[in-house]
């Protein structure tokens, strides 16, 4: 049986990823999977039922006030979810079932740990703010995953249309000489997204972990005091980071049909 090291490990890693994953999830993460790939026969998808027994274990002490447990048993369910992924990349050992059993696991571990967090303080102060935190971290988590793959068949189905377009020959502009190297980043926007690519860094820095971190392991180890506002700033900042996809999406589709009703006006 092949050993690994951890640069094998590393070689699984996204090629970007959120900040919240590459600096204080993949340190830790990726020496997990090197010690599960080389001395366990255990597969990604004992990983990902693993991942979704914490989550609900966590759910579990939120819903009974132990903020401080159900925050660490969050962290832990998340980085065992980063560490099946790497072992199905590590040793080629993925399926379509652990694709989708991934994927349902995070959301049921979301909804039970909102549910868990709402419950628990309702029940301690009897406010109905906190019902109402948890069911919009609920909502706001699954509408970022119904959005995310209905814009990404947009954009894929945009470029088919526009990969079935040929272009005759003399309508294709001749390359320049300044097209021959890439452009170096010279704005502050450009710059920093240069920066957090040779970091790993995506360059949205509010996603869905970050958001998930913010309210069930930040928040929580802070204190109640921190829930609300802690909670109500995560969930602003994803939507805001939410709209701003989907104003891009738009501006891509705009310009997508621009350009082919140009196109057709020049060949009429």
């Amino acid at each position: 049986m092949r050993t690994y090291s951890l640069d094998d490990v590393h070689e699984t890693r996204k090629r970007r990823d959120s900040w919240w994953t590459v600096y204080f999830v993949d340190p830790i993460a990726c020496r997990v999977a090197l010690v599960v790939a080389n001395r366990t026969q255990i597969t990604p998808n004992n990983l990902t039922v693993f991942s979704l027994v914490l989550g609900a274990a966590s759910a579990v002490c939120l819903a009974a006030g132990e903020l401080a447990a159900g925050a660490l048993l969050f962290y832990l369910s998340f980085m065992i979810d980063c560490v099946d992924g790497k072992i199905a990349r590590l040793k080629g050992t993925g399926t379509p079932f652990g694709l989708w059993l991934d994927y349902v696991g995070d959301r049921v571990r979301v909804v039970l740990c909102a549910a868990g967090l709402a419950y628990g303080q309702y029940e301690r102060t009897g406010e109905v703010a906190y019902i109402l935190l948890g069911a919009a971290v609920a909502v706001l988590d699954l509408f970022r995953y119904v959005n995310a793959p209905q814009m990404k068949r947009v954009h894929a189905a945009i470029r088919g249309e526009r990969n079935a377009e040929e272009a005759p020959p003399d309508l294709v502009p001749a390359p320049r000489e300044e097209d021959a190297e890439a452009p170096v980043p010279t704005g502050f926007l450009q710059r920093l997204n240069a920066f957090l690519a040779r970091h790993r860094v995506r360059s949205h820095l509010i996603s869905g972990i970050e958001f998930h971190a913010a309210v069930f392991v930040i928040a929580p180890l802070i204190g109640v005091v921190a829930l609300i506002p802690v909670a109500a700033a995560a969930s602003f900042l994803l939507l805001a980071n939410e709209v701003f996809l989907v104003y891009r999406m738009w501006l891509f589709a705009r310009r997508h049909g621009a350009a082919q009703e140009s196109r057709e006006h020049v060949l009429v």
